[in-house]
């Protein structure tokens, strides 16, 4: 399999949440929901499944950062129960909506340039 060197990068383009083939029309259509077609090349989108990829990145992501800096406030400062789930409640919900779309969009890049489609049998 050749590599065409004229294609996006799929890891920026879909962080920026474009097209995986042309890098100028948007993949989404809201804030999740990917396009039916790319409004720039026409590229037909239907086959973007990403399934519960994006959300497994993020809470593994999330749930590494948000216990990490609560073990190290809790040593250093020792603040109340109350303080710690207002704190790290609000940075979980915070950082899952700023890094879902973008990583939904990296694994649709991802999944057009590599070709990856269902299994089959024959």
């Amino acid at each position: 399999m050749a590599h065409d060197p004229s294609a996006p990068s799929p890891i920026l383009t879909g962080l920026k949440g474009l097209c995986p083939r042309c890098g100028k029309g948007h993949l989404f259509q809201g804030y999740l929901r990917v396009r039916p077609k790319c409004e720039a090349c026409g590229l037909d989108l239907a086959f973007a499944d990403t399934g519960d990829g994006p959300a497994f990145f993020v809470m593994s992501f999330v749930g590494i950062v948000v216990v990490a800096l609560a073990l190290w406030v809790e040593f250093t400062y020792a603040p109340p129960i109350w303080l710690h789930l207002v704190m790290w409640t609000a940075l979980s919900i915070v950082l899952s909506l700023v890094l879902v779309r973008p990583l939904k969009g990296v694994l649709v890049n991802l999944q057009y340039h590599h070709k990856a489609e269902e299994g089959r049998f024959h």
